[in-house]
């Protein structure tokens, strides 16, 4: 019986442990790796931190540094000095090579001394756990942030060298006062490169990071001291100094020498800014996404486009420009000296022609970065300035007549349109020549009816007017009568043609961008248009040297072997131009206020044509 009740009960318990030993195998097989869950759980891509984009002037000056909130100057590790890798290694990670992004015995130590003090008060954080912190969590200091630290520290040390972890931790380490990594550190608080520093400086920027306010050295300097001797002593206790290093960086003062943000010319830099977004618009497909976009889905390519730029900012980029400082500081002190009213404004394009590159421009007067510009955002009617590429041009191209040919002067009237000339004055029949340098209006208005609107305005398609409209192919045109108008960075290239043996190519500030690398990622393809031939624009070039020889634009007159150019005045005095030839430049100033209104006090000093001859003189 005994027997038998044995057996039963060790069947049963058999039963019971093959049944657990089931389920046991069954759940293991369910059981996934640690890489497994960390694939699941930390969401790693490859890791790119920001850093600072450049701007250049046609010499290779810098002239412009481009960062939103994080100055950073990024090292490869080959570049890092190794003083600043020592420094770091000695006091923040000595097992840093041999630890797999956690140390146990560290972890261990922290936690009894937590638990003894009942507080957190030692983290044990390795450089790799740093630099997940600085990445990817917050500064918190909890058990949940410490338990995710070390998921991700883990899983960066599967992912990358020890060489790329430190590389990315010296690059992402916080140095106050807006400043991110190293290189950035060195440049801000001493304006020199990390590989032109003593050891004192290494170990006295190496202090900041640790507690970044308390150790700001613009403020609390002493304290930063303080810690950069106990830096020191910890690369003597690690061999990676000897007590003559020691004692040598201990004695050295310690002097600042704060640099500013390269940031001049606003003005040019602002328009950089713009004509980089339309050149990825132009290269990577977004112009024409925008051009089949229904109007609903147009903000959101934009959107994209807008996001494209600003990650190219954040990955380094350098832009080499056209900029001619010094051309570029007359256009501003010409406007300046010549434009005292308080409420008038003015902007000025300077193009050099043979290379077709804007080599100045400016927004305004006491222009600020980022503001609405003049120089390529306002449009404004063009008055007179039109006739050359709109009427005489086009008329002289058609019909082949020379510039002494007559063109009558008295008024007109067509379907209820009944322009004057400026006074009502009536002259009769004059030459082409007069009729262009005196700026006779009649005689432009006929001229546009005889050639056709529809043939005239052909021509003008050449010259990629953003805001000429189909409601503008109008008599009215003739003298600047647009719903919109041209802004002066456009209305000067166009006039470029006329320097150029009649052939049209747009110019451009960019001459090439690059990476941090010098590879190129972007030029501007070289497009050209034969709009007349060398016959017809030769004679454009005479009547324009007329209008500075005898015409309205005298006041522009300078010594040149060439110069001519063109007046242009809106209904009511609201807007005053001059575009004008010279040498090797062709340049236009713009006159007027910012909400339309007479300029009649000051059109008689012709500020148009001095700020014109002020910047070619």
């Amino acid at each position: 019986m005994r027997i038998g009740t044995g057996f039963f009960i060790i069947t049963i318990l058999l039963f019971i442990f093959s049944y657990m030993l089931i389920i046991v195998v069954d759940e293991m097989g369910k059981v996934h790796s640690i890489e497994s869950v960390l694939d699941e759980h930390v969401n790693i891509k490859e890791i790119h931190l920001p850093t600072n984009s450049y701007i250049y002037d046609r010499h290779g000056n810098l002239i412009s540094e481009i960062y939103n909130g994080e100055n950073r100057i990024y090292l490869s590790f080959e570049d890092i000095p190794q003083t600043i890798i020592d420094a770091f290694i000695s006091t923040e990670d000595r097992r840093f090579f041999d630890h797999k992004g956690y140390d146990p015995s560290a972890i261990l130590r922290a936690f009894l001394t937590n638990y003894k003090n009942n507080s957190i008060e030692e983290g044990a954080s390795t450089v790799t756990q740093q630099l997940v912190r600085n990445i990817f969590l917050s500064h918190d200091q909890t058990y949940d942030r410490k338990l995710s630290e070390l998921l991700y520290a883990y899983k960066i040390e599967q992912m990358y060298s020890k060489e790329k972890i430190i590389e990315l931790y010296i690059n992402s380490i916080f140095f106050y006062n807006g400043v991110y990594g190293f290189e950035a550190a060195s440049q801000y608080y001493f304006s020199k490169s990390s590989n032109e520093l003593t050891l004192a400086e290494i170990t006295f920027l190496s202090a900041i990071p640790n507690n970044p306010s308390h150790y700001n050295p613009i403020q609390n300097i002493e304290n930063t001291k303080l810690r950069q001797k106990w830096i020191l002593q910890k690369m003597l206790e690690n061999n990676t100094i000897n007590e003559g290093n020691y004692a040598e960086a201990i004695q050295e003062e310690i002097r600042l020498n704060l640099s500013q943000k390269v940031d001049l010319f606003p003005d040019y830099i602002t328009y950089v800014h713009y004509e980089l977004t339309q050149l990825i618009a132009e290269k990577e497909g977004y112009n024409e996404q925008l051009a089949k976009a229904s109007p609903e889905k147009k903000q959101a390519v934009q959107e994209n486009l807008d996001q494209r730029v600003k990650t190219l900012y954040e990955k380094g980029i350098k832009i080499d420009t056209a900029l001619d400082p010094h051309i570029q500081h007359k256009s501003i002190q010409a406007i300046q000296k010549n434009i005292s009213n308080a409420d008038i404004q003015s902007s000025a394009v300077v193009i050099y022609h043979p290379t077709h590159e804007v080599v100045a421009i400016t927004g305004g007067k006491n222009y600020k970065k980022f503001d609405f510009h003049r120089g390529f955002q306002a449009y404004r009617q063009p008055g007179s300035a039109i006739k050359p590429l709109l009427v005489y041009a086009p008329y002289i191209a058609e019909y082949n007549v020379s510039n002494q040919s007559s063109v009558n002067a008295n008024s007109f009237c067509k379907n209820n349109y009944c322009p004057n000339n400026f006074g009502g004055a009536q002259y009769g029949s004059v030459t082409l020549e007069t009729a262009f340098k005196n700026s006779y209006n009649t005689p432009a208005v006929r001229i546009l009816d005889q050639t056709g609107i529809d043939t005239s305005f052909r021509y003008l398609q050449t010259f990629n007017f953003n805001q000429v409209l189909p409601q503008d192919y109008g008599l009215p045109a003739a003298l600047g009568g647009f719903t919109h108008g041209m802004s002066p960075l456009e209305l000067t290239k166009a006039y470029t043609t006329f320097a150029n043996n009649g052939v049209y190519q747009s110019s451009y500030s960019i001459r090439r961008v690059t990476d941090l690398e010098g590879n190129v990622l972007y030029e501007w393809q070289e497009m050209s248009q034969h709009v007349w031939n060398q016959s017809v624009n030769q004679q454009m070039k005479a009547l324009l040297h007329k209008v500075v020889l005898e015409g309205t634009g005298k006041r522009a007159n300078l010594p040149s072997s060439y110069i001519g150019g063109k007046t242009g005045t809106t209904n009511s005095f609201h807007d005053i131009w001059f575009v004008g030839i010279r040498d090797d430049y062709t340049a236009g100033v713009w006159v007027g206020k910012d909400r339309p209104a007479s300029l009649q006090s000051v059109y008689n000093q012709g500020p148009h044509l001095t700020i014109w001859r002020d910047i070619m003189r």
